[in-house]
Formats: structure tokens, sequence, C-alpha cells
């Protein structure tokens, strides 16, 4: 299935075997993302006016605190957030594409790959949001997830996925948080969805009002923010915010509670300059431990 969706990857899969001096069949189970489980999570995402901004809402004992770029063998070059190893939690890619996803419910699973594994394969090999609304429609899905899609020609659009379906809604700009909205997909709702709607009301508020990057990370990642969630021992804390321009491929990241954000130019790194920067720092109003800064101390 993997070599079907994106042959590199299965390349990576072999690599980080031997790496580990692991079997196959085991880094295969813990890393390939397919039939593994999802805790519950936030995560909202606004775009419009050529820029995609996001909150990683979720647990800091999951976090692997991973920032990568890379050019894959046959696959686009990207950058994001490392997320069960060779996944993806958000992400941007060469030709301008924006991914992200967003938790809706993991009762009643199918047999299928799991979100992290999902948006690494969208990032390796489309192009543009329709390329990547056809994938989505084909590969099979483990849980109920939003996909946000944002390309370089400015087209937007929202995936719902679920093992049992899927169904899309495309414009200009978007709004998304943690539950579907089309008719034949809100089954597969949870019950509560009261926080999630009005993240959703706020951010439809604000999509036509032309921010730049730095507006955008702001309006996402400072601690008055009705978008930043404080929640992480329910699964549900901001830990980063990414702010990606699908043209430029200009990125601001932050990192932790009302960041200032770290600017990088992704196409500067394709093209060859080095990347200065070695660490990202953030405030975070919680008792939770990084395990990945455990692991380093």
């Amino acid at each position: 299935m993997i070599r079907r969706y994106s042959p590199g990857l299965w390349d990576e899969l072999e690599g980080l075997a031997c790496g580990l001096q692991w079997s196959i069949e085991d880094t295969v189970h813990e890393y390939s993302g397919f039939q593994q489980d999802w805790g519950e999570s936030g995560c909202s995402s606004l775009a419009s006016n050529g820029i995609y901004v996001r909150n990683y809402d979720y647990h800091p004992k999951t976090y692997e605190g991973r920032l990568l770029l890379v050019q894959p063998s046959g696959g686009f070059a990207s950058l994001g957030f490392s997320g069960r190893g060779i996944g993806r939690l958000d992400g941007l890619n060469e030709k301008g594409l924006a991914v992200g996803f967003h938790f809706v419910n993991r009762l009643n699973p199918g047999k299928g790959l799991i979100c992290t594994t999902i948006a690494r394969i969208l990032l390796d090999t489309c192009e543009n949001t329709e390329e990547a609304i056809e994938v989505l429609q084909n590969l099979p899905h483990r849980h109920c997830f939003n996909y946000s899609l944002y390309d370089r020609s400015g087209k937007a659009a929202v995936v719902e996925a679920s093992p049992r379906g899927v169904g899309i809604y495309h414009h200009t700009a978007l709004s998304c948080t943690n539950h579907f909205q089309m008719n034949h997909m809100r089954r597969d709702n949870r019950r509560y969805l009261n926080d999630s709607e009005k993240r959703l009301d706020w951010l439809r508020s604000k999509q036509g009002t032309g921010l730049n990057m730095r507006e955008a990370l702001a309006l996402f990642n400072h601690g008055d923010s009705p978008i930043f969630k404080r929640g992480y021992d329910s699964w549900a804390g901001t830990i980063h915010t990414c702010v990606f321009h699908t043209d430029t491929l200009q990125c601001l990241i932050g990192f932790g509670e009302s960041s200032e954000g770290v600017f990088m130019d992704f196409s500067d790194w394709i093209s060859g300059k080095p990347l200065r920067i070695k660490k990202i720092v953030g405030r975070f109003m919680t008792d939770q431990p990084f395990v990945f800064m455990e692991e380093k101390e």
C-alpha cells in the first residue's frame, strides 16, 4: 500500500529499520502509521490571500520536537513537523502546497492509514490542492479527520475523511476546526461540538481581513486568542503555530505561547543556502513534560 501511494516512504522505512537495527516488520508496526491509534486533539487553521496558518494542539508527551526540511528521492522537498517518525503533523512543500489535519473522531476505526502518514504522502507526491484531494479520496483512512489544503494558486479545500467516506468543500479561502460539516459526514462527529463550532465561527470572521504573516501568527499564537488552547493535560494544548506563504515559500514558526516566531525562507534552503537555525524555543503554561527534552537531558 505504501509503495502504491508513495514509494519513497518505503525506502525510508527500510533505512529506519537499518538504523534502529530492527526488523522491517517491527519498524512498519511502529512507524508506518497503518492501523495506529490516535488520541483526541484540537487544531485550527485559516487560509486566505496566499497565507496558511495552523495551530497544532495536542499533548506534550507525544511531541517529537523536530522540524524537518527534507528533499526525498522521488518526491517533493518539504518542511514540516515530524509525527510517528516518517509522518508529518503539518507542512509545506516546494510546489507551494500546505497541508494540515484536524482530529474529528477515533471511534469505529477502519483498516487504513493514520493522519501523520497521510500528511507525509500528500507533501511528497502532490503539486496542488486538486492532486491532494484525489489522493485523499482514494487511500484508506484509519480514523475520522479533516484535512485542510491550500496551494500556490490560492485554491483552498477541506477534505472530510473517515473510514466510511469522504466529503469535500473548497473555495478561495478556508477555515477548519474539528468537526464534519457535510450532511453525509456528520454521523461521524463527536457529540460535543461547541468548542469546535465556536472556533470555526471566529475563524470565518477573520477570513477576509488580509493578514500578513506576523499578524496571522499573533492571531493564532497569542495567549489571549480564542484559538490558542492551554488544555495540555486533556490532549488539547497549543504546541506550535506554523504560518506558510504558499507563493514565496516563506515560513514563520511559533513554538509555545505568544511567540515572536522564527522566520525561514524555504526556497533559499531548496536552492542550497544553509539553514543557520538550530533550535526553536518557547514558553508553555503547563507542568506536562516534553519527552524529547527529557531524553536529551
